[in-house]
């Protein structure tokens, strides 16, 4: 990623990566990228979404970039994230980060004109949801725990005919959220994020990075405005993207890329014929 970002005429700023250290291996926080002349942007990057489940063979793995202008893609700290998203379709404020999980699943079905027990939940399994799945599960709605990969589960509710999944709820990470986000603002949906500053240092590293109300409801447009573009390229087979292939003559791959402003979304299947450069 870094190479092919510094082969392109933007001054690029990396405000999603891994993490505030300086000259880190892969690609840093506040890392300068591109060839320094051109337009100021804002890089928000996941080399690889869904660690766990790239090295157990699951689906949906990928590796994910959004890209804004200069000041608009939230920069968010390392931390994690109270999320819910809903596609596109609905009315706007329907579902709520204030609401109840009862409340978000009852109304969005009202909104879809189902039985709440017609409404699929995407949650993260983690020992940290054990009371939400009791929440959901109380509700008669259905519910599909994944391992890992929310920014996946977050776009899966943009088309639940093909996924089966209607709503995303829970906690994962930050930047993972802005990402999800950036996706939303592409192809619709509804999104809230939350930061989890769950003590005092996390507070001051956030407000370092101009977050100052630690409590702030954002939404999808306010973790990534203005004209937003988003990529993806399936590492292992999911849902929307199919996983890196490899035969004997070359590398096969399958890349999503969206834009906000046109509200384009192409598909790219692409054949690497030099496999020392793939």
């Amino acid at each position: 990623m870094r190479s092919e970002l510094n082969r392109l005429p933007i001054r690029g700023r990396v405000v999603i990566g891994e993490g505030e250290r300086d000259e880190a291996p892969m690609l840093y926080i506040g890392e300068e990228v591109g060839q320094g002349d051109g337009t100021e942007v804002d890089i928000a990057l996941d080399p690889l979404e869904g660690t766990t489940i790239c090295a157990k063979n699951l689906p949906n793995s990928m590796a994910v970039i959004a890209i804004a202008e200069r000041g608009n893609l939230l920069y968010a700290p390392d931390v994690y994230m109270e999320k819910i998203a809903i596609g596109p379709g609905y009315p706007e404020g329907i579902i709520s980060l204030d609401l109840s999980p009862r409340e978000n699943i009852e109304a969005l079905a009202r909104a879809k004109n189902v039985q709440v027990s017609e409404v699929t939940a995407c949650i993260l399994d983690r020992p940290r949801h054990a009371r939400l799945i009791e929440e959901v599960r109380a509700t008669g709605a259905s519910i599909r725990l994944i391992g890992d990969g929310d920014v996946a589960g977050v776009i899966h509710t943009t088309d639940p005919d093909e996924t089966g999944i209607d709503i995303y709820l829970g906690i994962g990470g930050a930047p993972e959220g802005v990402l999800a986000a950036a996706a939303l603002r592409c192809i619709g949906g509804q999104m809230q994020g939350r930061l989890q500053l769950n003590s005092e240092e996390q507070i001051k590293r956030a407000r370092k990075m101009g977050v100052t109300d630690p409590r702030k409801i954002y939404s999808a447009e306010e973790m990534a405005s203005g004209d937003v573009l988003f990529a993806a390229t399936g590492v292992t087979d999911g849902n929307m993207l199919s996983g890196v292939k490899f035969t004997r003559e070359h590398v096969q791959t399958h890349t999503i890329v969206m834009r906000s402003s046109s509200q384009t979304v192409r598909e790219i299947i692409a054949r690497h014929q030099d496999m020392d450069k793939f």
